[in-house]
């Protein structure tokens, strides 16, 4: 099977978008362990950050411990959906002055355009929102030309398999997830936590 998964929900709706706000934590409340992870692995890494991609950055919840964790950084939010940027603007308060909200599809071949260049990646829950795991590469090779030498990429997801999700059409394995990152070109691929049905993998841009 090749087809994309259709999505039971439609973030472009705001009703539909504030409905999986309110529940993201409820369900998942380890999700703050995860944004720990991703503080912790940006303090301790090689290089400086001075900008943070948020891929598929949502209403907000990675942005704000982020922001407010790092409060020199530039952040540039980039999602698909106008009803995700604002709600993240509501949650983000006067935070969201240091932000560059950018409404793309990280399907569209061009969203990498004029974005310019950053010390860090990051994402959460947003990988397999590309509908099917087979666009997984293309989006890693695409954030891997917006990283300086010895960026790092801090990828989030769910996935499939014992502890995670049946659908291995959407999802991929913990494998999977680091062959695709692999053969996107990172280096130094290593998952920092594992929790809850989700996987944060830190992978390097060569070069650093």
């Amino acid at each position: 099977m090749t087809e994309d998964v259709p999505s039971p929900i439609d973030f472009r709706s705001l009703s539909e978008a504030r409905e999986w706000e309110v529940t993201a934590m409820v369900k998942r409340p380890w999700r703050t362990d995860f944004f720990a992870l991703f503080a912790s692995a940006i303090e301790t890494g090689t290089l400086r950050v001075e900008r943070i991609l948020d891929l598929g950055s949502g209403p907000g919840f990675l942005a704000e411990y982020l922001l407010t964790a790092f409060p020199a950084v530039g952040y540039v939010a980039v999602d698909f959906s106008a009803a995700m940027h604002q709600l993240a603007l509501e949650r983000l308060g006067p935070l969201g002055a240091r932000v560059q909200f950018v409404e793309r599809s990280l399907r569209d071949p061009e969203w990498t355009k004029g974005l310019g260049q950053f010390e860090c990646a990051v994402t959460i829950q947003a990988v397999h929102e590309l509908r099917h795991k087979r666009h997984a590469r293309v989006l890693h090779e695409q954030v891997r030309s917006l990283l300086v030498p010895g960026g790092q990429y801090l990828v989030c997801d769910h996935f499939a398999g014992e502890g995670g999700m049946q659908n291995d059409q959407l999802y991929m394995t913990m494998d999977e997830q680091r062959i695709t990152l692999a053969d996107a070109g990172f280096v130094g691929i290593s998952p920092l936590l594992i929790k809850g049905g989700l996987v944060l993998h830190r992978a390097l841009r060569e070069g650093g």
